[in-house]
């Protein structure tokens, strides 16, 4: 899993290379790129996947304090992370702010996106309630660190019961950094763009985990009556924030028949 230098700054990445078609996929707020490890496992060779670390997450570094960017700024880093790799087109897609990325990226460079894969996302800025819940939040992790009392509710409200949710915790222990600076400030001043998802033709699959209650069904809604060449959003029972990691039995074969359809 290799580092490139894109826009003059380090991105870590994974890829399971081959000469497939490409599936680049970013992941949600205080993840990395392994939530889209089960997904890597059933659809390589065939497909050639490839996710990264976004600013902040896993083993890319933020920005240094004071500073500032934006997930137009992200889709910028993920396109020129195809260009260092050689790939002109590929299949766009994210988990929550992943998706907020994989948007922008079909709005910059719509050419170079043969379809979206979109689970637990939004297209609207952060609610106003939603703003001040995690802004507490951020506060408390950036006083007391990763303790108990503040991570076992966060790793329920990504991974719902999964036991998954220790590897986690001590993910986040372990970690030089949590994304408490300028990630932060990306992810709670996002700008709205529900208004140009029109604008977006290419096919798009939605998927929604039935448990999460970080992000309520009815923006998945929306992206579903907005986006032009969208289906019905597709309910992933059992699931909370992060069904690519909890639930990919269900996923999976959703995911790889709409990877059939395109051309």
């Amino acid at each position: 899993m290799p580092m490139a230098t894109v826009n003059d700054r380090p991105i870590f990445f994974a890829d399971t290379g081959g000469d497939g078609p490409v599936l680049l996929l970013g992941h949600g707020y205080f993840l990395d790129h392994s939530t889209f490890s089960p997904q890597a496992a059933v659809l390589a060779p065939e497909w050639r996947l490839i996710s990264w670390d976004a600013r902040g997450h896993g083993q890319t570094p933020d920005d240094d304090p004071g500073t500032s960017y934006t997930y137009w700024d992200q889709a910028r880093d993920a396109l020129g992370l195809l260009d260092r790799l050689g790939i002109e087109r590929a299949v766009a897609g994210g988990l929550s702010q992943g998706g907020f990325t994989a948007l922008r990226i079909a709005l910059l460079a719509p050419e170079r996106v043969a379809g979206l894969v979109l689970w637990d996302t939004e297209a609207t800025p952060c609610d106003p309630a939603d703003k001040a819940a995690y802004g507490d939040m951020f506060a408390a992790l950036r006083e007391y660190g990763p303790i108990d009392d503040l991570t076992i509710p966060l790793s329920t409200q990504l991974l719902g019961e999964s036991d998954l949710r220790d590897e986690l915790r001590a993910r986040w222990r372990a970690a030089l950094a949590l994304p408490l600076g300028p990630a932060a400030h990306c992810l709670l001043e996002r700008d709205d763009i529900s208004g140009r998802l029109n604008e977006i033709t290419c096919p798009a699959l939605l998927m929604w985990g039935e448990q999460d209650v970080s992000l309520p069904r009815d923006r998945m809604n929306l992206l579903s009556e907005r986006l032009l060449n969208a289906g019905n959003v597709h309910v992933i029972h059992g699931a909370a924030h992060t069904p690519t990691l909890t639930h990919p039995e269900r996923v999976n074969p959703l995911l790889q028949q709409f990877l059939q359809t395109l051309p």
